[in-house]
């Protein structure tokens, strides 16, 4: 009956009603103290889930009953008293009720009376004299309490003395469990009382009269300590150095990284119980995992525990090899071929270590030479290539021992060797082949091991030639077919992943196999997706071999279309199939697909429009003759509802698909007429929208040209509704970028319109500029820009005096319409330079005042040369010396628009005649004008592009004497320099790997707050403070941010994130912004150097998200402080991830305050889920 009572007071619990809820928690309460009162196992777990359910009320009032503090206390108290002096079958029983307690308190309060209560019992129960199995019980809970709630605690030195004091105990567990509670103290401990701990510890480790066995657990402790307390334990590295100190101090850890690595590399051989000269092939018995901690049996002195040293040793390596990017070619000249050498380990469980570090060895690579190439002999990829056929025949080895867990390693250094170097095994898989055989076909395997050996099978395939393997089929073919017949779904999707490649002598039994699964509903989502992907693939190979089958396997395909599970994978399929060169015969399916397809473009889901766009274009490309009109006609109107400036990508995928269309189809009239209807009034909307660039952009002008060639629609009439698109609607004037857009667009329609049109449009854009009526402004500067569109494609020179009736736009009291002109003016220039280049420079010697509208037609021409001609370039070598005389007389410019624009000149003019311009560069470096060395730096910036030129042999020599600059006196020649580096780290790092010891220093110093270049304006009324170095310093950590990207084996983390990236943190907002992606970037890369020092990036980062702007704040304000928050979340989501973090209290506490701040919560949600 009681039960019952309580039964209903529960429901009542959980009701809407917070006076409700309030007294029906006080019933409970009342109930819960009868002595009567005893709950069965059906109302227990109902009992105990309100209760929780209730401490997260939004009253507080019912939230602190459901707590009872004083009452928790107590029975903390009376459960601590079982423990210590209860019977032996009452104290496991406690044991657990404590630390559930312990786990479930969520407010400080309680948490602190908690520890004040239990901790001074449970540090009395371990240094009386109670047996063993109490004193690990004490530890155990003590350990969650301080791990949870130490920093509350103030006798942090007394319980300190008291456990480092069981360090000594004669039992093992006691000991082990010391290490751990002493650990979950030490990041609550002050620097002395860290002091204190680490002394008292090395102190015992110098005492040589000590058992090895306590020997063994204070260098324990000290490992501990280090991961415990990451950066703070660095100035104690002084006494003694292990392999956490590599992750977790590594900025102070840098003196003794030789010295560690020596002894790591001696170490992983030790074995003084085995010769080297061993028989490689013998199986040893590996041995049960055992923890690197001591258990409680222990060892003697006779037993071989040698072992233990050399994955010590292991492990240690690994830690240097992911802390110290810097030394990743030392570690090929040093470590690589000891770890090689060290696959034949004995011990198994070892023998997982060395394959785990040389995996890791292999990650870092990847890592810091993404988007290298491996010319340079020192680079580590080089390196890697070298050692190549020694890890193959070691590897090779190990995949004949009997050990599963064994050759599962092996073919984890296999896989990641293959995504390293791609193509390194064309000389070597051969070899490798009886072990992927033996993997497949062995009744032992287990399916852990199978996938391995086909994950590694399809990484070959795709990464290496078919030549490669193709010898290979016939006797990898059968076991990789059994193995679509797997019964674990993994191996299934794996096998068929790994059957698509060209097997054409063996297509049917293929064929079949897959077509088993393809028809199969009832299995796994991964293995249907496998399936369809395979066989779109093996279709569109082999589909001239499969005629008879077609008409079986097709239906199966456009059935999964239908299917909202399977749909993208089958669209995609489809595609595979249309592309084939093939021309697979489609026509039993080719309407249902088309028709499904179009539907799908209405769907939400982003990808599958994206990949419907995709399909049907291939299959209007193949199949257009066999798609009907109407379908035509459906397809275009779904068309014109993607066609947005909202997504960008999907509307040059649109504009795509309609161009195929108008193309392939310009016979049928009812398509031009449908795109004229829907799509063009769309694109005309399109063409206003500032956001237009890109892909999309080009598919427009494209699709203007398709209009009039292949539509049959009105030049006239297409022009006009350009034009008119111009105009300035009531809001105000197009966007600078719109303008643009549309002057392309009639540039490509008239040239598309043939050499009549376009002369009748250029003489009424000439008109247009005659008339030079104050109303005409809008109108004048979009007919600049067409003309310089048009001129830059077709020679304009039929058209007489073109150039003087531009230049006189010149005089216009509007700068939009200046700009369009020297914009013009270069852009005609381009289509005929023997006519016009000349006259350019000569108005450059004689009008004084349009020296700068004439520079940037100048700047147009050269840019045009550069980019679109390969080879000899059109510009004579007399333009060239007379343009250089002429921009080397601008390179002192007061105007920093003048010398920007000469810089670009110069820079533009290096990678046409390199050979001249670069020492002529160089000599100006020292000229005495600070203005001429900024100008050159910027040069040497813009003359560093992308792809490869002629000029990079010559400035891999010379480019030190540029970016030496950063040294330079003036703020502004230091800013061009760290702007050259910039590109130089992003376009071609290898310029630069051989400097950057020397330079990083000099850059990381750029980064620091100058107080030389603060200084105070008097605005009157008040005091403005001015901070000159502020772009540099933005500029000096974007430099950084690129460099981590290209050039990471080159940079030492450590030594940039405290001090400089934790300067920039707390800097100006334009700084904040960069380090924020750094520190996201270091997070990712070098998790263990940001680890070392999370606690000291806390407090910079914390004041960045609770800052709030002055109430009187202007919008823009506002958002820039909304950016910076979201942005700083970021990088805490970035930290969060890091493998250890929840180490750092004051991490741990920031988080808990991001979690308890609801605005900070929601935001930091939102830019999780980006």
């Amino acid at each position: 009956m009681a039960n019952l009572n309580i039964t209903n007071i529960l429901e009542k619990m959980t009701g809407k009603d917070k006076d409700y809820r309030y007294m029906a928690t006080s019933d409970l309460l009342s109930e819960l103290n009868k002595e009567a009162f005893k709950a069965d196992q059906d109302l227990e777990p109902k009992l105990t889930s309100t209760v929780l359910q209730q401490l997260e009320d939004a009253s507080g009032d019912v939230s602190g009953l459901a707590v009872g503090e004083e009452r928790v206390v107590e029975m903390t108290n009376k459960l601590c008293d079982k423990l210590l002096n209860g019977k032996d079958q009452h104290r496991d029983t406690a044991s657990i009720a404590l630390k559930t307690i312990i786990a479930e308190v969520t407010t400080t309060a309680l948490a602190e009376k908690i520890l004040i209560s239990l901790a001074p019992q449970l540090i009395n129960g371990v240094n009386t004299g109670k047996n063993a199995e109490i004193k690990c019980e004490c530890l155990d809970i003590l350990g969650d309490l301080l791990h949870r709630f130490g920093n509350l605690s103030k006798d942090h030195e007394y319980m300190l003395t008291a456990l480092l004091s069981q360090l000594s105990s004669t039992q093992a567990s006691v000991r082990k469990k010391s290490i751990s509670c002493i650990a979950s103290l030490a990041p609550s401990l002050s620097d002395d009382l860290l002091a204190k701990a680490t002394s008292q510890v090395v102190l015992l480790l110098k005492n040589k009269s000590s058992k090895s066995e306590i020997t063994r657990t204070n260098i324990q402790m000290i490992g501990s300590l280090s991961r415990s307390v990451g950066y703070r334990f660095g100035p104690h590295l002084a006494e003694t150095a292990l392999e956490s100190f590599m992750l977790r101090c590594p900025r102070d850890i840098s003196p003794y990284c030789e010295g560690i690595l020596n002894l790591a590399l001696t170490y992983v051989s030790y074995d003084p119980n085995f010769t080297d000269c061993m028989d490689e092939d013998t199986d040893e018995e590996g041995q049960d995992e055992e923890d690197d901690d001591e258990s409680a049996n222990e060892y003697t002195d006779d037993e071989d525990a040698s072992w233990k040293v050399r994955r010590a040793s292991a492990k240690c390596l690994s830690a240097i090899i992911v802390s110290r990017p810097e030394m990743l070619s030392k570690m090929y000249l040093e470590a690589c071929p000891k770890l090689i050498e060290r696959f034949r380990e004995r011990e198994e469980n070892v023998k997982m270590d060395i394959f785990n570090t040389f995996i890791e060895l292999l990650r870092q690579t990847g890592n810091v030479t993404k988007g290298q190439s491996d010319i340079d002999e020192s680079s580590p990829r080089w390196l890697l290539k070298q050692e190549v056929p020694k890890v193959v025949k070691s590897i090779n080895k190990q995949l004949r021992e009997k050990s599963i867990k064994t050759k599962v390693g092996a073919f984890s250094v296999l896989k990641e060797l293959v995504v390293v170097l791609p193509d390194c095994l064309a000389d070597h898989f051969g070899s490798l082949v009886p072990g992927i055989e033996k993997a497949l076909n062995d009744k032992s395997s287990t399916s852990n091991l199978k996938i391995e050996a086909l994950v590694f099978t399809r990484l070959v395939m795709a990464s290496h030639s078919p030549s490669v393997f193709h010898p290979y089929i016939k006797a990898l073919s059968g076991p990789i077919l059994l193995a679509i017949g797997d019964r674990y779904y993994k191996v299934t999707a794996e096998a068929l992943r790994a059957s698509s490649v060209d097997f054409r002598p063996y297509i049917g039994p293929i064929y079949n196999a897959i077509l088993g699964r393809l028809a199969n509903q009832d299995q796994d989502q991964e293995v249907k997706e496998c399936a369809i992907s395979c066989m779109s693939l093996v279709v569109s190979t082999f589909g001239d071999s499969l005629q008879r089958e077609l008409p079986a396997c097709l239906p199966i395909l456009v059935d999964r279309m239908g299917n909202e599970i399977t749909r993208l994978t089958a669209v995609k399929a489809f595609s595979v199939i249309a592309n084939s060169p093939l021309r697979i015969d489609l026509s039993c399916v080719l309407d249902h697909v088309v028709s499904e397809l179009t539907a799908f473009l209405r769907k939400a889901n982003r990808a599958l429009r994206q990949a419907t766009l995709g399909t049907l274009n291939s299959l209007v490309v193949t199949y257009g003759g066999q798609i009907g009109s109407s379908s035509y006609e459906t397809i275009i109107a779904e068309l014109s509802s993607l066609i947005s400036d909202m997504d960008l990508h999907m509307t040059a995928l649109a504009l795509e698909l309609c161009c195929t269309i108008m193309v392939d189809r310009k016979s049928i009239q009812n398509v031009g007429l449908a795109v004229r209807n829907k799509v063009l009034p769309q694109a005309l909307v399109l063409i206003r929208s500032a956001l237009l660039q890109g892909q999309a952009l080009q598919a427009l002008q494209k699709f203007f040209a398709s209009l009039v060639q292949s539509a049959n629609t009105s030049f006239d009439a297409l022009l006009d509704s350009l034009i008119s698109a111009a105009k300035p609607s009531q809001s105000g004037g197009l966007a600078k970028q719109a303008l643009s857009s549309i002057a392309k667009c009639v540039a490509v329609l008239c040239l598309a319109a043939g050499d009549q049109k376009c002369a009748s449009t250029i003489e009424m854009l000439k008109g247009i500029l005659k008339d030079d009526s104050a109303t005409n402004s809008a109108k004048q500067h979009m007919a600049l820009l067409c003309l310089g569109e048009i001129g830059r494609r077709k020679d304009l020179s039929n058209h007489v005096q073109i150039e003087n009736i531009v230049i006189e736009s010149f005089q216009s009291p509007f700068e939009e319409i200046k700009s369009a002109a020297s914009y013009a003016l270069g852009n005609i220039a381009v289509g005929n330079l023997s006519k016009y280049l000349p006259f350019i420079l000569d108005q450059i010697d004689n009008q004084q005042k349009k020296q700068y509208l004439l520079l940037h037609s100048l700047k147009e021409v050269i840019v045009r040369q550069s980019v679109d001609h390969t080879g000899q370039s059109e510009l004579k070598d007399s333009y060239i010396e007379k343009i250089l005389a002429l921009l080397f007389n601008h390179t002192e410019s007061e105007e920093e628009g003048v010398r920007n624009v000469v810089a670009e000149c110069l820079g533009k003019i290096a990678l046409i005649e390199p050979e001249k311009l670069i020492p002529a560069l160089k000599e100006r470096t020292s000229s005495p004008a600070a203005n001429t060395r900024a100008t050159v730096a910027i040069a040497i910036k813009y003359s560093i592009v992308e792809r490869p030129e002629k000029i990079d042999d010559i400035m891999y020599s010379e480019i030190s004497t540029f970016l030496m600059l950063i040294k330079d006196s003036d703020r502004h020649v230091r800013r061009a320099a760290v702007l050259a580096l910039s590109t130089a780290a992003h376009n071609k790092p290898n310029l630069i790997k051989a400097l950057l010891p020397e330079l990083l220093p000099l850059l990381y110093d750029q980064t620091v707050v100058k107080q030389e270049l603060i200084r105070t304006v008097d605005l009157g009324p008040f005091k403005h403070v001015v901070d000159d170095g502020l772009e540099l310093r933005k500029a000096a950590f974007e430099c950084v941010d690129t460099l981590l990207d290209s050039c990471l084996d080159q940079v030492n983390p450590s030594s940039f994130i405290v001090p400089f990236l934790l300067s920039g943190l707390g800097d100006h907002y334009d700084v904040k912004m960069p380090c924020h992606l750094i520190l996201s970037k270091l997070a990712d890369k070098c998790p263990s150097a940001v680890l070392a020092v999370l606690d000291s990036l806390v407090e910079p980062i914390e004041k960045t998200i609770t800052h709030k702007p002055k109430g009187d704040a202007v919008k823009q304000e506002v958002d820039r402080n909304e950016d910076m928050i979201r942005s700083a979340l970021r990088a805490i989501a970035s930290l969060s991830r890091i493998s250890g973090s929840d180490y750092s209290i004051r991490f741990k506490n920031l988080m808990n305050k991001i979690s308890s701040t609801s605005t900070l919560a929601e935001k930091y949600s939102s830019v999780r889920s980006e």
